[in-house]
């Protein structure tokens, strides 16, 4: 990716993330991104494709951010990523998740709803990795959205809770515990 693409992209996903996906016009669009018009076209051909492309480095920036510290050999506890979700939900996301806003925006949008589905089996994925919990994608993905979907109203109190649960879901799978697996 170039420059000046990530310039653009970075520009149509803070514009989305502080206008919505019905507010904006493309006036508003071009001057998020800093380039001409032309320009914007020429990397960003229509509407659609700029919200996707918004999206895809949103997703990567949110990957980025809540595995930046899964460089040690241990991967990270669960509760370290809790931590994480909960930052960037402070710094980026304080009305909710963009990936279900852009949904909701367009709900007949089959790329829409194909690019929430990778970035939340994704996020799953590498959660269970990195916390020793692989088959357990389902139970940390409504951990992680139960978060992110109450985060805006309860703020700690879904942080409390999802740790909580996430406390629940490694006892329970312990193997000492003696516990059957969920």
């Amino acid at each position: 990716m170039t420059d000046l693409q990530s310039q653009i992209d970075a520009g149509l996903e803070q514009a989305f993330a502080t206008y919505g996906f019905a507010e904006p016009n493309i006036e508003t669009l071009r001057k998020a991104t800093g380039v001409s018009l032309r320009t914007l076209y020429k990397y960003v051909p229509s509407r659609q494709e700029m919200i996707l492309r918004a999206l895809e480095y949103r997703h990567h920036r949110y990957m980025a951010h809540v595995f930046a510290e899964t460089t040690q050999p241990d991967g990270m506890p669960l509760e370290g990523i809790v931590d994480r979700v909960d930052q960037w939900m402070k710094a980026e996301a304080t009305h909710g998740c963009l990936f279900h806003a852009a949904v909701a925006s367009a709900p007949q949008d089959d790329k829409l709803r194909a690019l929430l589905d990778r970035h939340k089996a994704e996020m799953a994925q590498r959660t269970a990795e990195v916390s020793g919990l692989q088959g357990h994608e389902g139970e940390i993905s409504i951990i992680i959205e139960g978060l992110m979907q109450s985060w805006p109203l309860r703020g700690p109190e879904a942080v409390t809770a999802a740790k909580t649960l996430c406390a629940i879901l490694l006892q329970v799978n312990r193997p000492d515990s003696g516990s059957e697996n969920l």
